[in-house]
């Protein structure tokens, strides 16, 4: 097993997304990359002192972006490697400005919402009239859709919660306009012999013709296929956090 491989077991043993892996992944193989290929059980708290400065002095990064780098490292020593290195874990972590954030108000919020196409407009509607975070939005698939109940299961919250939130009267077309196009967009990939979506790390083996269902298919697909790193086949994951903050950005220029 190489250490990218055993990187990925260790996230997945722990339930963590796949969102979060992919981060994970990443500031490790940027890690090793910055230090000319070494391996991180030959280094330490000084290496890894001196590719954050790189971010910090060179590459000017954000302080969020310094610190998710620093945890991926964290938990590459301790999850991973199983290595104690307390000067490592005394490192400062860099501290984000302060700054008061900018509220809309109701009728702001309305105009943006108004502005926005679908499906992202869909996507601001459960954000702002659901309480949805952005990635509790992205990760609901269609079988979390109750419309008897009128309300929508969040299953994957924080700390893996799962609760209910009702769905805003206004949405009602436009959701039933969504789970249509999902249907209809399904139908076609399975004809084409595709329509696999990633499914949660148990129901791999419990349920795997869940993978081709239509209930497990995400509200808001992405516009295509990727390769899944579980099983290195081609799935359809939900729509990514940059593509809705791209269409909300534009919106509000």
């Amino acid at each position: 097993m190489t250490l990218i491989e055993a990187v990925r077991a260790t996230i997945r043993r722990l339930h963590y997304s796949p969102h979060t892996e992919e981060a994970i992944v990443h500031w490790i193989r940027q890690f090793i990359r910055f230090h000319s290929g070494k391996h991180p059980g030959q280094m330490g708290a000084e290496e890894v002192t001196t590719f954050l400065d790189e971010l910090a002095i060179e590459r000017r990064t954000a302080a969020s972006t310094q610190n998710q780098a620093l945890c991926a490292l964290l938990f590459l020593y301790k999850r991973v490697l199983d290595l104690q290195i307390p000067r490592l874990e005394a490192l400062e972590r860099a501290r984000r400005p302060e700054h008061l954030p900018s509220v809309l108000s109701r009728q702001e919020t309305l105009t943006l919402l108004e502005h926005l196409v679908l499906p992202f407009r869909l996507i601001g509607e459960l954000l702002y009239g659901s309480g949805l975070g952005l990635l509790e939005a992205r990760s609901i698939r269609v079988k979390d859709v109750d419309l008897d109940r009128w309300q929508i299961m969040v299953r994957r919250g924080k700390a893996q919660h799962t609760r209910s939130a009702l769905l805003p009267t206004r949405v009602r077309d436009e959701l039933h306009a969504q789970l249509d196009s999902v249907a209809r967009r399904h139908e076609k990939e399975l004809a084409a012999g595709r329509g696999e979506v990633d499914l949660p790390h148990a129901l791999r083996g419990k349920m795997p013709g869940a993978a081709t269902s239509l209930a497990w298919q995400y509200l808001f697909p992405a516009s295509r296929p990727s390769t899944d790193p579980a099983t290195g086949r081609q799935v359809l994951y939900h729509v990514h956090e940059s593509a809705v903050q791209r269409a909300v950005h534009d919106v509000g220029r």
